[in-house]
């Protein structure tokens, strides 16, 4: 399991250096953003180091993201080269960035639950579209994440980065 450590980021352009940790978010505060949201934009590199965005369904699940994506897309090929890439959520007033490492999953075992749990969010089926395309499922585990909230009452002492060691 992961556990998250909690802290100002590191903002060297900031006018007033946050130092109220009390205004920090709450993990679950994440969390529930990351469990909820619909869209997620997701950062990979090219073998020139050229960024790649792109729009991915998923889901939080075992203290990671969880995607699906066609094995012959632009960010299939990219993780293969460089497995690093960042996954935001959809909503950039109350943001959640999630920095980590992308391992592709082949346990058609784990693939049933998360199945399971991807049509509950979704609807429909997404284990016909997986075993005919050749689609590849990825676990992203976190390193950092990060968390911008632009409703708190004071957003820089608010904004968050919660560190990840492993337990």
């Amino acid at each position: 399991m992961l556990e998250p450590t909690s802290s100002h980021p590191y903002w060297p352009d900031a006018l007033d250096k946050p130092t109220d940790s009390s205004a920090l978010k709450p993990w679950s505060w994440a969390l529930d953003r990351l469990e909820q949201s619909h869209n997620y934009w997701i950062t990979t590199s090219r073998s020139d180091g050229q960024p790649h965005l792109m729009v991915v369904w998923g889901i939080w699940w075992q203290d990671s993201f969880w995607f699906s994506t066609g094995s012959r897309t632009r960010k299939a090929k990219n993780l293969a080269g460089n497995p690093r890439c960042a996954i935001g959520t959809e909503k950039a007033d109350e943001a959640v960035i999630l920095e980590g490492t992308a391992h592709q999953v082949s346990d058609r075992a784990v693939w049933k639950q998360l199945i399971e749990i991807y049509n509950h969010k979704y609807g429909g089926d997404l284990g016909p579209l997986l075993e005919s395309s050749g689609s590849f499922v990825f676990r992203v585990i976190p390193q950092i994440v990060f968390g911008q909230d632009e409703h708190a009452e004071n957003f820089t002492e608010a904004v968050t980065r919660w560190t990840f060691t492993k337990s």
